[in-house]
Parts: structure tokens; C-alpha cells; sequence
């Protein structure tokens, strides 16, 4: 439930969800597992797990979808000793050596022999959609699993127009004023983390952990040229959190006092418990998004 990273993308027309006719758009996409001559599969799953019956979650107008995908595991070295064993054999029977059209048709017929007998992995991936921002938060660390599964969205409601979020002033230079000048907006407040790179090839990469920031030693790199690249910040007293010139929010980590808000529900019903986190959950998610929007000076205009 408690999301752990931020991709972040807006709407680029209004967009408004209506949650039946969106449930049974996602019912066509659902996820079912792979078959013995899958390689993977993917699909809509419920939004609050086995304690919920539904697709899509609302409470608010904030709605909660899930994805479920799971794929075999087929070792590249297990399929490449298998296709030197069956080439090897095939070009003893017939005296001559097989042309790589032979080997890449032989290599297919291997993988769906193998597939029944692979091991399998599932993964999930939440999003949370925001029409009262105009935004679509999805809680993965990985622009092409984002990707992934707003393009799933997006061929089962028919029409998306979002684009990845964007700021007027590239985030790195807002990241290296912070630092320079050892102050962050209001809303947020510096950890000891920070990663500076130099803008040309040469320059390198630069890593700073559990280290006092404002140190001479750090702010060295920034007079030599290099831009801070990754900050460790902490919104209020309710995230901790890593903000990237990518725009991606990573390592999201809810306080346990924040966390704590919604201890009086109890865990008696597990459905109202999840239902009270959601809530508490995305109140603080928006507040975060908006004091990122504001302190990095907006985002850019649509084109």
C-alpha cells in the first residue's frame, strides 16, 4: 500500500475518471497466469490485494490501480548450452556447419521446450490516479516498468494524454543552489546524501552518504563545475525521501509517527485499515508533489 518511489506524470488535456466505466475497461486486461508456452504475462489485478474485490480503488476521486506481471526465468547460459549441444549434434549428422538463420530458428524451437519446466516470478506495480492535480503518481523506481504500465492503461481506457513531468529550470540547478547556499524551501529540509556530476565526460561522479553537506569538502565540487544530480531531503516530519534531476522521487520512507496516524482504525477490519492508509497516504503524496512543483519553480508549460 504505502508507495516507496515516485514517477510522476500530468495530464496534458483535462481528464476526468469515471470509476465504473474504468473498472470494466480494466476487466478486458486482467491478469491471469502464464501458460506452459508463456514468456510472460501482464495485467490488471486488484487494487487492494486479496482483501479487495475490485480493479480499480477510489475513496476521495483518488483512484488506486494494481498491475501484476509475471515472467519466466530462463537463464541466458541454460538456453546457450543447450543450443551448442543441439548444434553441435545436428551439424555432426549432417557434415556441414549451420547458417545463423538454422542457429536463431533452432534457438526459438529451444525456449518453448524449456518454458514448461522454468520457474516463475511475479512483480507488482501501483499508480495512483490524481484528477484533483491532473496527475498520475506510479510507485516504481523504473521509467520503462512506468511505461509499461501506462501503456496497459492506456490501450484499456482507450485514450491517456499525460506526459512525464517537466520544470521550467532543469532540477539540477535548483538541487545546486540548495546546496551551495545550505538552505532548502521551507517545506523540505536537507539530509546527508547528495550525488554531483560534472557536465562534461571527464569530470566523473562524485557520491556523498551519512556526511554533513555544507562541509567544505562537498561544496569544493560545486566551485569546480559539478551539479548536484540526487538530494536526500525530508518533507516535513512524514517522508524521507531522494529527489533526482530525472525528475524520479525514490526512496520514499513514511515516518513511523506519520504511519501512526491511523492506529486508532485498529487492523480488526483489514479493509477500513486500508482504506484509512489510502486516504492518509495520498492526502500527503499530493502535498509532497505540490512543495516539489513550487520549490523547483513550476512545471513547464504543455505543449
Amino acid at each position: 500500500m504505502w508507495f516507496k518511489n515516485l514517477t510522476v506524470y500530468r495530464f496534458n488535456k483535462p481528464f476526468s475518471v469515471d470509476t465504473e466505466s474504468m473498472e470494466k475497461s480494466l476487466e478486458d486486461f486482467t491478469f491471469s497466469p502464464c501458460s506452459s508456452q508463456d514468456i510472460s504475462k501482464f495485467g490488471f489485478s486488484k487494487a487492494l490485494g486479496k482483501h479487495g474485490d475490485s480493479l480499480v480503488h477510489t475513496a476521495a476521486d483518488r483512484h488506486l490501480i494494481c498491475a501484476t506481471k509475471e515472467e519466466k526465468i530462463l537463464p541466458a547460459q541454460v538456453i546457450k548450452e543447450a543450443l551448442e549441444d543441439k548444434v553441435a549434434l545436428l551439424e555432426a549428422e549432417d557434415g556441414r556447419k549451420m547458417a545463423k538463420k538454422e542457429k536463431d530458428a533452432l534457438k526459438d524451437e529451444i525456449i518453448i521446450t524449456l518454458l514448461p519446466r522454468a520457474f516463475s516470478r511475479r512483480s507488482q506495480i501501483r499508480a495512483l490516479i490524481l484528477p484533483e492535480i491532473q496527475m498520475i503518481l506510479v510507485d516504481s523506481s523504473s521509467a520503462a516498468k512506468s511505461e509499461e504500465l501506462m501503456a496497459l492503461l492506456r490501450k484499456a481506457i482507450g485514450t491517456l494524454p499525460i506526459i512525464p513531468i517537466s520544470f521550467k529550470t532543469p532540477i539540477e540547478t535548483q538541487l545546486t543552489e540548495w546546496l551551495k547556499e545550505g538552505k532548502t524551501p521551507a517545506a523540505f529540509e536537507m539530509q546527508d546524501e547528495a550525488e554531483l556530476k560534472s557536465d562534461s565526460d571527464e569530470g566523473g561522479i562524485v557520491r556523498f552518504k551519512q556526511q554533513d553537506l555544507t562541509e567544505n569538502e562537498v561544496l569544493a565540487h560545486i566551485e569546480v563545475g559539478k551539479q548536484v544530480h540526487k538530494l536526500a531531503l525530508h518533507f516535513g516530519q512524514s517522508i524521507a525521501f531522494l529527489l533526482q534531476s530525472d525528475a524520479a522521487i525514490k526512496r520514499l520512507k513514511f515516518s513511523e509517527e506519520f504511519r501512526a496516524g491511523n492506529d486508532d482504525v485498529g487492523d480488526e477490519d483489514p479493509m477500513a485499515r486500508l482504506d484509512a492508509d489510502f486516504a492518509l497516504m495520498g492526502s500527503e503524496l499530493i502535498a509532497l508533489v505540490n512543495s516539489v512543483v513550487d520549490a523547483l519553480g513550476g512545471l513547464e508549460d504543455s505543449i
